[in-house]
């Protein structure tokens, strides 16, 4: 390929701004001087690609000497294998400033109508408390961060979610509660694998109330189709379980906003041997009986209602409860209580065993993930309310519903459903119906449509009395009733929940742990958030080099449009009509990314990567169906892959079969080729990471491809590491059928500590039939008759697998932004720059660390593996011991004993400075020369400074017995001595949490002072 010129970066010498442009020639090498003027008055000075990638031009021309290049170009073309180099730069324009391209989305955004939405189906409008959003949502100290898998510096993300698995066990009246799922529906798909998994029926039959939201039964059905499960939909009122079933899931309150008590029905499926899941109304629980004391076995459901904006259906935070007899099938992470060295009360993610990179193909779920920053607003919420503030807040909405029920009624309407909470069924004279949906236009109002003439209504914390006087208005053919909603107060007995049924209230108290009875100031709940947030390590403290997990800048001129109204206040289930411009961002992002990737087509639903690839791979399922060729279940995993892959091959309903890894840890392709012949007639697909998991660029994959395809397979790639493709190569070009992108490693979504995550899909032409559809995406001008029917046209699509028709949509435009932002050539540049940026710290730790895997000439991808399984035999040092230190010199350590144990996967991103990354090597460089001192014997094997890492303050203030200084220990650079982050605990027992599993919040006497 011709070089191309990387002017994006040229405004910084050294990383320092200068006041103009200094093209950087193919060389690596400035041109010019940092004064030049810009090459016209017209474009805005700078571009955002040279705020976004870290080193400057000197820095890149000193990096490329180190490693023996005279440009970059030249590294590119050392790196990556020319067959699959693409021939042409993208056909993307060219990157735009912040300020103009913030200007060109809000124009975009304003072609949404954000219309007063009383749709409800398990969404509600929602105060955010300013002070939860300005100094969480919008704060970089908390989306930035990691996944808690170094607990010692994430002590405050792992106390508001063990808040958050408190307040929903509290008021669902169950044992144990993860730390989030993505959303109601796969919560609910969740809970029937779990059901299926531990009933011993024998059954295959799922039986699912009809006043379960539609959109949980659509995805509940999707889930239950591959893996041979029958769905049977009926009336609990009636249904007797005489066919053997394994689970039941029920909805409290139903959709259309009914309170039934299930008690008869669920004695009636236990006595059947089944497993209930009751998919509950978290607030509507500080009113009623908990699904816990009326006999669930799981409780599910969405916390969006609890501060999180509606967002256009995501991200939102699901949860899911059950039995502590259930706790080693319970889906998703757990935050669980243990100790550190000091005996001090430390969290950290409990029961490992249940992640899928050790169950692999035997996992009962592919989730790998959370809606972290989502759960900790939840939680955050629940904090600053309080348990009197949720109910106060829970009776307002009723007492609002029950006026308006009385309202209705003197209307004219019959309201068919009682006792409710929150949601009323209104049937109107069928004359009447044509107009009340004429108006609800006219009047910027939505609300359900359930039949020809009956409707839903479903109020929230945010409906006022001049909402109420326009339902009124609404439904009386737009004259103004003679009533107000003040005049109707006398007629409600008063401000208590009073149903018919008393056994349906609650009488169970609820949050009482001081954490949800503390913070009720603002002052005194934006302490506390400050407190949780000083005990984290995120990219604001420095770089987090995790291998394959794309830390990378999350520039703020990409979050500020998710809290635009224009964005956030939209109902999932919006007429399409009403979001022209979230069609508009949908359309461009979609056609963006199929150019980046080679695809003909992108589904934007998938709401994480691990549904990315449970997508793909149904896509492929469908594919073989529509062939003819159901028997094609067989599906090809390097042993090298995320254990995602084969827990996803699974729940598609496909039998894993491995495929060994050389010696240099690509796939062996004579392995490959060995396991396509023998199994020709059932190949449905391969799946294949690229770059590999081990970080190198394989210069066999156009023949990998080729092999599963003359074998009737598709090959399925996991975009983990799509960040060393863009601008370069694209898997649509060099033999991929479906590849699932993470939008929150290659673009730019934070990781926001472990959650959100979106993880679109793109697909060949052949494939695109079968992308997933959703039920609300047919009733476009009405949610008439909203359910889920497969089509019956020759290439049917499969089914949805959100709960929403575009997954976590509010979202998106962070990466819209970042694409506009980069353009072709910002985007192609940010390649190379990781690609170099991960060749330069391999080379700068040669000598002191081998890398276990290298491509073609000696060099990495994005990526590198330090092997570090050595120094257990030379000094008794493990690779934990290695990353505990780190954090002394203040690091997130980089991802541990993953793909190989015993080794570190650094993964840089193009978005570090050089003096970053020397900083990162001169800590790993130093942590070798305590290393060798173990080693000649100056360090005792036992009681050194790896050993006893990280060193907390509370360590500097107890007795001081170990053999060498206290300033080594916590200050062993100049940099920590200015900079100095404290990791909240030491050194923490996982084994000892696990034997002792509590997974809510402790009594305050557990606490120190020093830990509060």
């Amino acid at each position: 390929m011709p070089e191309r010129s990387i002017d994006q970066l040229s405004q910084r010498t050294n990383g320092a701004a200068t006041n103009g442009v200094t093209p950087i020639a193919a060389n690596g090498v400035a041109n010019g001087t940092p004064h030049s003027l810009p090459s016209t008055p017209l474009a805005y000075p700078g571009s955002f690609a040279q705020r976004h990638i870290g080193p400057s031009a000197i820095d890149i021309q000193q990096m490329l000497t180190l490693l023996g290049f005279d440009s970059l170009d030249a590294l590119i073309d050392a790196t990556v294998p020319p067959a699959i180099r693409m021939r042409h730069p993208l056909h993307l324009e060219t990157g735009k400033s912040e300020y103009e391209l913030l200007q060109e989305l809000k124009e975009i955004a304003q072609e949404n109508q954000v219309y007063r939405s009383f749709i409800g189906m398990g969404y509600a409008n929602c105060i955010t408390p300013p002070v939860i959003q300005r100094n969480i949502l919008e704060d970089p100290g908390w989306y930035t961060q990691y996944t808690p898998y170094q607990p010692e510096i994430a002590q405050g993300r792992l106390e508001a979610l063990l808040n958050f698995q408190t307040m929903v066990t509290d008021l669902t009246g169950l044992e144990i509660a993860n730390a989030s799922l993505l959303d109601e529906g796969t919560a609910a798909a969740e809970a029937m694998s779990m059901s299926y998994g531990v009933s011993k029926t024998g059954a295959k039959t799922f039986w699912v109330s009809q006043e379960c939201h539609p959109q949980t039964i659509a995805v509940v059905q999707t889930r239950a189709l591959p893996l041979g499960i029958d769905v049977l939909v009926g009336d609990h009122r009636t249904v007797s379980f005489d066919q053997p079933v394994f689970g039941v899931l029920l909805q409290y309150p139903a959709s259309d906003g009914a309170i039934y008590d299930y008690t008869a029905v669920i004695e009636r499926a236990h006595a059947a041997g089944a497993i209930v899941t009751v998919a509950a109304d978290l607030l509507s629980l500080t009113l009623l009986k908990p699904p816990g004391e009326f006999g669930a076995d799981v409780a599910v459901g969405n916390t969006q209602r609890f501060g999180v904006p509606l967002g256009y259906g995501g991200p939102h935070a699901a949860y899911f409860a059950t039995k502590e007899l259930y706790k080693r099938q319970l889906p998703g992470r757990l935050v669980g209580v243990s100790k550190d060295v000091h005996g001090q009360p430390a969290l950290r993610l409990a029961l490992q065993t249940r992640e899928q990179h050790i169950r692999r193909d035997r996992a009962t779920s592919n989730i790998c993930t959370a809606q972290v920053l989502l759960a900790v607003i939840a939680s955050m919420y629940a904090v600053y309310h309080g348990p009197h503030g949720l109910r106060q807040i829970a009776l307002r909405i009723h007492q609002l519903t029950t006026i308006l029920a009385t309202g209705l009624r003197q209307l004219g309407c019959t309201i068919e459903a009682e006792p409710v909470f929150d949601t009323l069924r209104v049937e109107v004279p069928a004359d009447r119906a044509a107009g009340i949906h004429r108006r609800s236009h006219s009047h910027h109002i939505n609300v359900r449509q359930l039949g020809t003439s009956t409707f839903g209504i479903t109020l929230d914390e945010t409906t006022s009395s001049d909402d109420l006087i326009a339902l009124f208005q609404l439904f009386a053919g737009d004259e103004i009733p003679h009533f107000t909603p003040e005049d109707l107060l006398p007629t409600i007995p008063n401000s208590e929940f009073r149903i018919p049924n008393s056994n349906l209230l609650r009488t169970t108290a609820y949050l009482t742990h001081p954490v949800f009875n503390s913070y009720h100031s603002e002052t005194e709940l934006l302490r506390y958030i400050n407190r949780l947030r000083s005990k984290d390590l995120s990219l604001t403290t420095a770089m987090i080099p995790l291998g394959s997990c794309t830390m990378k800048l999350n520039a703020t001129s990409e979050m500020l449009p998710i809290t635009w109204s224009e964005f956030s206040q939209i109902h999932p289930f919006a007429p399409v009509e009403q979001t022209a411009g979230y069609q508009i961002l949908f359309q461009q992002l979609e056609a963006w990314l199929a150019e980046i990737t080679g695809f003909a087509a992108i589904s934007l639903q998938p709401n994480a990567g691990s549904q990315g690839e449970y997508t793909g791979l149904l896509v492929i399922r469908q594919y073989h169906h529509s062939h003819g060729e159901p028997h094609r279940t067989v599906c090809l995993i390097p042993t090298s892959a995320h254990g995602t892959n084969p827990a996803s091959a699974v729940m598609a309903g496909m039998q894993v079969v491995p495929v060994a890894c050389d010696a240099d840890g690509n796939i062996d392709v004579a392995d490959l080729k060995a396991k396509a012949e023998q199994h020709h007639d059932h190949l449905a697909a391969l799946m294949v990471t690229y770059p590999s998991t081990h970080g190198v660029f394989e210069e066999a994959i156009q023949e990998i491809c080729s092999i599963v395809h003359a074998h009737g397979g598709q090959v399925y790639m996991d975009g983990a590491n799509l960040n060393a493709q863009v601008g370069l190569c694209r898997p649509g070009d060099f033999g991929a059928d479906v590849c699932h992108l993470n939008l929150h490693k290659t673009f730019c979504i934070p990781h926001g500590g472990g959650g959100p995550g979106m993880g679109p899909i793109g697909v060949a032409a052949h494939l695109k039939p079968f992308l997933p559809t959703h039920p609300a995406l047919g009733n476009a001008e009405r949610l008439e008759n909203f359910e889920f029917k497969i089509s019956n046209s020759k290439f049917p699509p499969i089914g949805p697998v959100s709960a929403a028709p575009w997954g976590s949509a509010s979202i998106l435009p962070i990466s819209w932004m970042y694409i506009a932002l980069m353009g072709t050539e910002g985007l192609t540049d940010a390649t190379k720059v990781a690609i170099l940026n991960a060749n330069y710290i391999a080379k700068r730790l040669e000598g002191h660390y081998s890398v276990l895997y290298k491509g073609k000439g000696g060099r990495v991808a994005h990526e590198c593996i330090l092997d570090l399984r050595q120094f257990k035999k030379t000094a008794d040092i493990e690779v934990d011991d290695i990353a505990k230190r780190l954090i002394d010199y203040g690091f997130h350590p980089p991802t541990v004993s993953w793909p190989v144990a015993g080794t570190m996967m650094v993964e840089p991103t193009e978005s570090e400075a050089k003096r970053e990354l020397d900083r990162f090597c001169d800590a790993m460089i130093a942590i070798r020369e305590e290393i060798r001192e173990i080693e000649a014997g100056r360090l005792d094997r036992a009681n050194n400074l790896l050993k006893n890492a990280p060193h907390t303050a509370l360590a500097l203030t107890e007795d001081w017995d170990r053999p060498y200084p206290r300033q080594r220990a916590v200050y062993p650079t100049a940099w920590t001595r200015e900079n100095k982050f404290w990791a909240a605990v030491g050194r923490i027992d996982q084994a000892y949490g696990d034997r002792n599993l509590v997974c809510t919040c402790l009594p305050m006497d557990a606490y120190t002072d020093s830990n509060k």
